[in-house]
């Protein structure tokens, strides 16, 4: 059959006047062939005619009403799910190869009497007149630091005139990590647009009574009003009203492991070297958009004096445990502090604990509720006058720095019971008197030759020695040199 590149061909020869014969050879057809065209004046693809029979009996006839009525009933119904229903009910009648024709089939259901999708309307957009914002998870991306697994989020803004964007590491959509986010972008841009579009997450919104939908929370208001952008969210559910920044979420992405793919490894030997690596792409693909952020600069509106706190200031009573409630999650702090009212300054992701004008403990953020971080540097002093308090302790799983200790602790179990909790705090002890990595390689060795580990032991090796004194051996000088040196010279004898 002949292309209809070819017979456009075909036609141009013929109407030149060469003869069909010479012109069926010049395309490399035959004369019949090419005479079929040539006398009808169409092209293969105006000739051909639509099939309005079917090759084979279609296997879903007898069960099509049935399965539309359920496609009425349930729209949403996958061809593949209906499919599974019809081999369960009738076993044998049907085999695997026959799936694409029940979706052909489901699909043309759905263009002809299937409900109406949801429509979506481009929009015009702006210079300057909107920033969005939201988080996306990085998971799939498999970044490790250092071979170790690096779960994290993304923060992303982007302008939807110009799409100029900026991103950052984030752990949490928490409210103090979009301010930080929303004032680092500001800040490298320069400038604010009119408005600031998020989510309805609960780090800006909160639920109104009475089911009345949600509004911005109090410092998200105040965090707005400072930089005199419009608050704006998108409908709940209907996270593609914040389209550019969602599908730029999709492009970065891409474009991220586009660059992993050519340097052949997703492993980063720090953090900041992964930060670089981040910030390198995003500038490489605003690059490519310098003419309409040039216009959208220019309608940008000043930013302030200077940024809002990145932190939470809160005032909490250390417990008698020696702990404070933080955002219900519990932190402990050195033991001295029980009783004190301290100050606590909250990060996106990590929390400074303050006693007048300093700091005294700094302690990395936990994301989440009802979870707990305690150090066993703080409270393992008064463990060890108070060993029986260890088997019943809320947060003992915390006491266990790495599984090593774990391990050590089981085995300390099993050949002594009775010992085992005293024998455990006491190297638990060293590890927070001297180094915690040093006495993990202690017990590692221990358990490695099946032996037991012992607080003895452990404290020959990690125990500071005091250094050798030197033996110092001072020869008492002789007085008589002395006198010697005070002596006059005696007179030279005249030659």
């Amino acid at each position: 059959m002949l292309t209809n590149a070819e017979v456009r061909e075909l036609f141009r020869l013929v109407d030149r006047g060469i003869p069909l014969v010479h012109a069926a050879r010049a395309i490399g057809r035959s004369e019949r062939a090419a005479r079929r065209y040539a006398k009808a004046r169409r092209l293969p693809s105006q000739m051909k005619q639509d099939r309005t029979y079917r090759t084979r009996r279609d296997p879903f006839e007898d069960f099509w009403p049935d399965l539309e009525q359920r496609l009425s009933d349930a729209p949403a119904l996958e061809a593949k799910t209906l499919f599974d229903y019809l081999c369960r009910e009738y076993r044998g009648r049907f085999q695997e190869g026959q799936l694409r024709t029940l979706q052909r089939r489901v699909r043309e259901w759905r263009a002809l009497r299937g409900p109406d999708r949801e429509v979506y309307f481009d929009q015009v957009h702006h210079p300057g007149e909107r920033g969005e914002t939201d988080f996306t998870v990085m998971d799939k991306l498999e970044i490790t630091i250092g071979g170790e697994p690096f779960p994290h989020l993304l923060y992303h803004f982007v302008l939807p005139y110009s799409n100029w964007e900026y991103a950052e590491i984030a752990f949490s959509e928490s409210f103090l990590a979009l301010r930080q986010g929303v004032q680092n972008a500001l800040w490298t841009l320069g400038g604010a647009p009119g408005e600031h579009r998020t989510d309805n997450s609960t780090s800006a919104t909160h639920d109104l009574k009475k089911g009345q939908g949600r509004d911005f929370n109090d410092n998200y208001r105040r965090f707005m009003d400072h930089y005199g952008l419009t608050p704006t969210t998108n409908n709940v559910g209907k996270g593609n009203e914040n389209g550019d920044v969602e599908k730029s979420h999709d492009l970065l992405k891409r474009a991220i492991n586009q660059r992993l793919l050519l340097s052949g490894s997703r492993d980063f030997a720090t953090r900041g070297t992964y930060e670089g690596f981040l910030r390198e792409v995003v500038k490489a693909r605003n690059e490519l958009r310098t003419e309409r952020f040039a216009e959208e600069l220019k309608t940008l509106r000043p930013l302030p004096a200077r940024r809002m706190n990145d932190y939470q200031e809160i005032d909490v009573r250390v417990r008698r445990g020696s702990t404070v409630f933080l955002l219900q999650n519990v932190y402990s702090v050195p033991a001295r502090l029980i009783g004190h009212q301290v100050k606590v300054r909250l990060y996106s992701e990590h929390l400074e604990v303050r006693y007048g004008q300093k700091v005294v403990e700094q302690i990395p953020r936990l994301y989440g509720t009802k979870l707990a971080r305690i150090n066993y540097r703080h409270v393992i002093g008064w463990l060890l006058r108070k060993p029986g308090a260890f088997a019943n302790y809320r947060y003992r799983e915390e006491l266990f720095p790495t599984l090593t200790f774990r391990r050590a602790y089981d085995a300390l179990c099993e050949a002594s019971p009775g010992d085992a909790t005293l024998e455990y705090l006491r190297i638990l002890k060293l590890a927070a008197d001297t180094l915690e990595c040093r006495v993990t390689e202690v017990l590692e060795e221990a358990l490695a030759l099946g032996e037991v580990p012992s607080s003895e032991a452990v404290r020959r090796e990690v125990a500071p020695r005091p250094a050798a004194r030197p033996e110092v051996h001072v020869q008492e000088p002789n007085p008589a040199l002395y006198d010697q040196l005070l002596s006059p010279e005696p007179e030279e004898v005249a030659a």
